[in-house]
């Protein structure tokens, strides 16, 4: 192996680990107080991550463990900026509720790392890797108001419920390894090929039943209402958004990798798992009063969208990419104006706490009203382009029925869309806001600029991006 070559492929993941381990230093010695300094370190390390993924070498390193091509590229990028938001997010929130602490930004770090990794896997030691890095960062990070018995709690379900999915994961990945004889996903679907077997079937749907646990896929979705209500409000905007990117291109790259030749077999799996992540986000989504919890029954039913492009095969590749991108601005959008709303010092955190808020609060109505009409998929707006490219993905590989369900389901999670509009459009307020923090503001304001009309340029110049990544992924 050339070292040379492999120290070039791996220069973000570098940057990012190195990093790291100076930042805590410094922030060990520095305490919380030094808090601001530790942030701006973090973010210029993913800053200068995602400019050397942007222009960064395509190749395999380290025996096929690691993967860097134009989608593992392409997702890197986009979730070192989600990161770079976060924290800024964070930084903001914490020094609000009085429980800042150094170690925020660097567990977001490591979490951007440990998704870099899974991005890259191309076997399934680095797959479990990466999937665990980032999600025992994601487990402290849950739990991290260790004050507030919410938050508490949600970091204790998100382990709990994290750890029986990484043990049917590790099953799965036992089981391949056993009947296949190697680890590499290349080697496996020469064995998949030449002798396949049912013990290899077995392993493969423990495997998907472990990263559908990570997806928030139903019916792996019990955590997500839960964590999402009682996990600190940026965090929730990180979970909802890059951590699951990076799940689904590692979805991906194991199912059109490593078992290409059974897609008949998988793609009935990965169907089924979408179809009820449609139903159940959709319909789980009316009976909701807070917020957080309809923005988790909101993301299960996205995540179906997103399987559907993975049965759809190699043409939705460059849908999933497309997709995410614009689902994780919406998102972050969502929860930023979540953030930038209170009431007397205090959160505002029910849905008919927004009634009115046309009356107190026009610039965030506005926003909001941007953003829940592009989730809903309304035309111009990015949502339905994301939309647009998933079902013409599905349709052009032959999945119109599975499409056409999506679309009904689309509708119904429209109602509670509409609700939210109603209320603060022609409902009489219940009290005059708190100004909004300025950083929440503004992330709120460039998200409903991005939905429209930033996000037809957008289009224009990183659609064929997209393309020109995903070709020959899982080659």
């Amino acid at each position: 192996m050339d070292f040379n070559l492999a120290l070039h492929l791996g220069l973000p993941e570098t940057i990012l680990a190195v990093s790291s381990l100076l930042i805590l230093v410094f922030g060990a010695f520095r305490g919380d107080k030094g808090m601001i300094s530790v942030s701006a370190l973090c973010g210029v390390a993913l800053i200068a991550a995602a400019f050397a993924g942007a222009f960064g070498h395509q190749g395999a390193a380290f025996g096929g463990s690691f993967i860097v091509d134009g989608v593992a590229l392409f997702a890197k990028v986009a979730i070192y900026i989600a990161a770079v938001f976060i924290i800024v997010l964070g930084q903001g929130y914490f020094d609000r509720v009085g429980a800042g602490r150094f170690e925020l930004p660097i567990l977001i770090l490591l979490a951007a790392l440990g998704m870099s990794l899974m991005v890259s896997a191309g076997d399934l030691i680095s797959l479990y890797v990466g999937l665990e890095l980032q999600s025992l960062a994601l487990y402290v990070l849950a739990a991290f108001r260790r004050d507030d018995a919410k938050s508490s709690e949600a970091g204790l379900k998100y382990f709990v419920l994290g750890a029986l999915s990484s043990g049917l994961l590790l099953y799965g990945a036992s089981l391949v390894y056993g009947f296949a004889g190697s680890m590499n996903f290349h080697d496996i679907a020469q064995s998949a090929t030449t002798n396949l077997n049912v013990g290899l079937i077995f392993g493969l749907v423990f495997v998907i039943c472990g990263l559908a646990f990570k997806v928030s896929a139903a019916p792996f979705h019990m955590w997500t209402p839960d964590v999402y209500e009682g996990a600190p409000t940026p965090i929730v905007a990180f979970f909802a958004g890059a951590p699951k990117f990076a799940a689904m291109v590692l979805f991906a790259r194991v199912l059109q990798t490593g078992f290409a030749v059974q897609a008949d077999q998988w793609r009935q799996v990965v169907l089924v798992l979408a179809v009820l992540s449609f139903v159940i986000g959709a319909l789980g989504g009316l009976m909701q009063k807070d917020i957080k919890r309809l923005l988790a029954y909101s993301s299960i039913a996205n995540m179906g969208y997103a399987l559907l492009t993975i049965a759809a095969g190699a043409v939705g590749i460059p849908a999933l990419l497309i997709f995410f991108v614009l689902y994780m601005v919406d998102t972050l959008g969502l929860f930023t104006v979540q953030m930038a709303l209170s009431r007397k010092g205090e959160p505002v955190t029910r849905i008919d706490s927004l009634a009115g808020l046309s009356k107190t609060n026009m610039p965030m109505t506005i926003v909001l009203t941007i953003l829940c009409l592009s989730v809903l998929g309304m035309p111009p707006f990015s949502g339905f382009w994301a939309k647009y490219f998933v079902f013409g993905a599905a349709i052009t590989a032959g999945l119109w029925q599975f499409a056409a369900a999506g679309l009904v389901a689309s509708v119904v999670a429209a109602f509670y869309y509409l609700r939210i509009l109603k209320l603060m459009w022609f409902d009489a307020p219940t009290g005059d806001m708190d100004k909004s923090p300025l950083e929440t503001r503004w992330i709120a304001y460039a998200a409903a600029a991005f939905s429209f009309p930033v996000v037809i340029v957008f289009l224009i110049y990183v659609y064929p991006l997209a393309q020109s990544a995903a070709q020959g992924f899982g080659s």
